[in-house]
């Protein structure tokens, strides 16, 4: 195995035994020569057959592990080894947060910078297939991430069982629609198993949440707010076991007010199960106040959303920035792309949006949507889905080619190896209505009109300078601006960035 590298290996219990996913633990400990030691958690996949996932940190050495389960059944309970092998791909990592909590870094220390799609339904309706046209699509564009609900979360949700077929979609628990987690169908989890190793082929991670507190998927009553405590937070740990030895980011409440128990109870259980420390948030709904568990050891991050009414809502997310202790911060649902008709929030609608929550102190990322996209429409006018909320026409697959995405993406590209690690926003350097700066290292500033730009003081700001269309990702212009001098507006008045940085 080299570092980095997801490497699977699979137990088989001597019987079938009574209820293993609701009753039986099973964990690996895995030793390394040096002494590090990292503990996961196995999941059952049907029949007697368990597995095991794990990662090396290290890039050097053996593990040995050990398994241990709260049965006595023999082959339950197994030892092994695994060696490292240093190979010539550096692999950075998986994302954790900054020193600082404003931002995502990579395990090497790297800086990282999450541009996330919002194609909520995928995992229930998508086809392998789609999902490789979907992936190609999003990663030419510039995108990283994506949010996900692993579940169809409506209770009340009635189709068939058949990905491709009008109002279709896959079941991962029989008894959800009765507001519980104890009978998963191991082919659905099998067949995501599938899904998520194509996007993290085209190095997409998945944003990855359990059961939905908001609206769902076609508003009706979702499990999030019904389930126990106790089975959210143990499908909370099956998550971690399946998919945890991959990068994953974990966004344990979604579009609720971030009080439901259920959330908490899945917070603390990924927090105690996942030995890589991947980031785990919150996502809220548009009118909650987003500050739920602040102080908590388990949040990494949290997550405002402005709603689908087209409006640009950038206080939010500085709202959020000056909050204590430090969480990173996001706008984690901007209006999507032509809801509700073809001309909200189109175009450089997206673009402006981006940039403008990024300078307010979303220094964790970006995140993009379209209609049509985020509830996997199949085609233009199928059936049973809430007019609000679909574009005027076409599916997911015409929904990819909205402008909106293109400028969104253009964002991670443009700014890929600076160093943003804690970056904070900055009115003092420059007289600009957005910037962003980490002292002595990076100074970016968002011009909505390409206006005159003043150095008014000295503040360690680097002096070479580069100017970028953020519509493009053209580089315009490049010089040096020293403190007392400023760069012209414009003549046409569009927008730009200007990035201060020595390379």
């Amino acid at each position: 195995m080299n570092a980095w590298e997801e490497v699977s290996f699979e137990l088989r219990s001597s019987q079938v035994l009574e209820e293993p996913y609701a009753s039986v633990d099973v964990w690996a400990t895995f030793t390394h020569d040096d002494g590090a030691i990292l503990r996961r958690p196995a999941f059952h996949d049907g029949g007697r057959v368990w597995r095991v996932r794990f990662a090396s940190p290290l890039s050097h050495g053996t593990w040995r592990w050990q398994t241990s389960a709260n049965v006595a059944d023999p082959g339950l309970h197994a030892s092994g080894s695994l060696d490292v092998t240093p190979d010539s791909l550096h692999r950075p990592g998986f994302w954790r947060m900054s020193p600082g909590g404003r931002s995502l870094i990579h395990a090497d220390g790297t800086a990282a910078l999450m541009v996330a799609d919002t194609a909520w339904a995928l995992p229930w309706r998508a086809t392998e297939e789609e999902v490789l046209e979907y992936a190609r699509d999003r990663a030419a564009k510039g995108f990283n991430a994506v949010l996900l609900m692993s579940v169809q979360p409506d209770m009340r949700a009635t189709g068939p069982r058949d990905r491709s077929a009008d109002e279709g979609f896959d079941v991962a628990f029989e008894d959800l629609s009765s507001g519980h987690l104890n009978q998963p169908d191991y082919g659905y989890f099998q067949y995501l198993d599938r899904l998520l190793a194509v996007l993290a082929s085209h190095g997409i991670v998945p944003v990855l949440q359990p059961v939905f507190q908001g609206f769902g998927w076609k508003g009706l009553d979702v499990a999030g707010t019904v389930v126990p405590p106790s089975e959210y937070a143990r499908y909370c740990r099956y998550l971690v076991a399946r998919y945890g030895a991959r990068p994953m980011v974990y966004l344990v409440g979604a579009d609720g007010a971030g009080t439901e128990p259920q959330i908490e109870a899945g917070g603390r259980e990924i927090h105690e199960t996942d030995c890589y420390g991947q980031p785990t948030g919150i996502h809220y709904r548009p009118h909650a106040r987003a500050t739920a568990h602040q102080a908590a050891p388990w949040l990494d991050f949290q997550w405002c959303q402005t709603g689908h009414g087209g409006e640009h809502v950038p206080e939010r997310v500085a709202f959020l920035h000056r909050e204590d202790p430090v969480k990173a911060v996001a706008n984690g649902e901007p209006t999507y792309e032509r809801t509700g008709g073809p001309d909200v929030a189109t175009g450089w609608w997206q673009g402006h949006e981006a940039w403008s929550n990024l300078c307010a102190g979303g220094t964790m990322g970006v995140v993009y949507g379209a209609a049509n996209i985020w509830q996997w429409v199949h085609r233009d006018g199928e059936p049973g889905h809430a007019p609000f909320f679909l574009a005027p026409s076409g599916g997911w697959r015409e929904a990819l080619q909205c402008e909106g995405s293109t400028y969104v993406g253009l964002v991670g590209r443009i700014l890929a190896g600076l160093p943003t690690t804690d970056m904070q926003p900055d009115w003092e350097t420059f007289i600009a209505p957005r910037a962003l700066s980490v002292p002595g290292q990076l100074h970016i500033i968002y011009q909505e009109s390409g206006g005159w730009l003043p150095m008014m003081q000295e503040r360690g700001t680097p002096y070479a300078y580069r100017i970028v269309d953020p519509r493009t990702g053209d580089v315009l212009a490049t010089g040096r601006l020293y403190p007392g001098e400023s760069l012209d507006a414009d003549p046409a008045r569009r927008p730009r960035v200007v990035i201060f940085h020595n390379e």
